[in-house]
């Protein structure tokens, strides 16, 4: 049977596989009960997922174990094929040669069904291998490659612990704020004196909490949706000309650029109303309700599309990159769990975003604020461009070692053995 992640052997299952392959160590399961010796995973086995019950994402893909499972009992379940390889290729060789695209298409050639996916195993044994008859090169090439995933994995492991380490950072500066010295101030628990009691929890002496409509009215701001569809059309987005930021290209508090749509000048003066300027802010109104980014210089005169709110706070008690970072924390979030509307897809409307509290400090204290949360997304960001940058320079790796005209090898022909 399958238990708790602290009691029987590992079990490989179709959560072990990432998608386009490798190991996901956050999908393997325990089990415990009886087995045989055949059952157990091999240290230099290639383990391939057989069965896919999503769109072609896993089915086929390989994956080795990891090197803390190096020398462990692995069990491995009945939608994941064991694939064991004879003398004259590299089991790792094969590995990264099974995770190229032009291998990823021959699975799925060779996968059978409609909602569950399934590989025909007769099938897969026919699909020839091109690999360097010297396995020294073989191995040498997987090393290359694996120094690269190794690289990737570590730089992946400081993304984690940053953006957790950012986690905690938000909660302590809107929960206990930046004195002028640059110092937060004491717990609650330490200095009483220092909190008052609001309707979204303890806050520093001296905050202030009010409703997004009433800071609104009081700072002469406003909120409005993006165009609706009869107003902006499909067929009038194109590759050039002015960006339109929809809730998809809101991630991060930022706005992605790399798909994002885009009206002609022209068209853009008629949606004047919608045009974004600098101290704004673009929240999402569906789907993902956290999304939200207040706009900068480089993004003046930008479009905000149909699916967001344009939030125009004026002059009073919110900046917008403050007011944008809470928007993004739990104060705001637990506050819209329970009032979004609707049921397949949530959505937000004016009402609801008036009623919403909100939690402000001075300007000055804002500022402190967002330079300490402005630093964290920094360093976050730049470990994530590194991750995209080893991605890419994998990727051409993959091509320039495995793609060539070595010869092909049918894998039973080279004595595999698929279990």
């Amino acid at each position: 049977m399958l238990d708790s992640e602290d009691e029987g052997l590992p079990y490989v299952n179709m959560k072990s596989f990432r998608k386009g392959g490798g190991f996901n160590p956050d999908g393997l399961k325990r089990f415990s009960g009886s087995y045989s010796q055949g059952d157990l995973v091999g240290e230099s086995d290639l383990l391939i997922a057989n069965t896919d019950v999503t769109a072609g994402d896993i089915v086929g893909v390989p994956a080795l174990l990891p090197h803390e499972l190096a020398g462990k009992a692995v069990l491995f379940s009945h939608h994941v094929t064991r694939l064991r390889v004879g003398n004259g290729l590299s089991v790792p060789f094969l590995y990264y040669l099974l995770c190229l695209p032009e291998y990823r298409s021959q699975m799925l050639r060779v996968a059978r069904g409609t909602t569950v996916l399934m590989l025909d195993m007769h099938a897969l044994g026919r699909i020839p291998v091109r690999a360097p008859l010297k396995e020294a090169e073989q191995r040498r090439i997987a090393e290359i490659l694996s120094t690269v995933d190794e690289a990737i994995g570590q730089t992946e492991r400081l993304i984690t612990k940053t953006q957790n380490l950012k986690a905690g950072l938000m909660h302590d500066l809107f929960t206990r704020g930046v004195l002028p010295d640059g110092r937060l101030r004491p717990p609650r628990e330490e200095a009483p004196e220092l909190y008052q009691e609001s309707v979204l929890g303890w806050i520093p002496v001296g905050w202030g909490c009010e409703k997004l409509g009433r800071i609104l009215e009081r700072c002469g701001g406003y909120l409005q949706t993006g165009p609706f569809g009869s107003q902006l059309h499909a067929h009038e987005y194109q590759t050039e000309g002015v960006p339109v930021v929809m809730p998809q290209d809101i991630n991060d508090g930022r706005i992605a650029t790399h798909q994002i749509a885009k009206i002609t000048e022209e068209r853009a003066q008629i949606l004047a109303r919608h045009r974004m300027r600098p101290g704004d802010i673009v929240i999402a109104r569906r789907g993902d309700l956290s999304r939200a980014s207040a706009i900068n210089n480089a993004e003046q005169g930008w479009v905000c599309g149909t699916g967001c709110f344009l939030l125009r706070l004026g002059q009073g008690s919110l900046r917008s990159e403050f007011a944008s970072y809470v928007y993004r924390h739990h104060l705001i979030q637990r506050q819209i769990v329970g009032r979004a509307v609707g049921t397949t897809m949530p959505s937000l409307n004016n009402s609801v975003m008036a009623g919403l509290w909100f939690p402000f400090c001075d300007e000055q204290e804002q500022l402190r604020i967002v330079e300490r949360l402005d630093a964290a997304e920094r360093q976050a960001s730049g470990l994530i461009k590194y991750s995209d940058e080893m991605r890419k320079l994998k990727a051409g790796l993959m091509h320039d070692l495995l793609i060539g005209h070595s010869p092909e090898i049918a894998i039973l022909e080279n004595g595999a053995m698929l279990s």
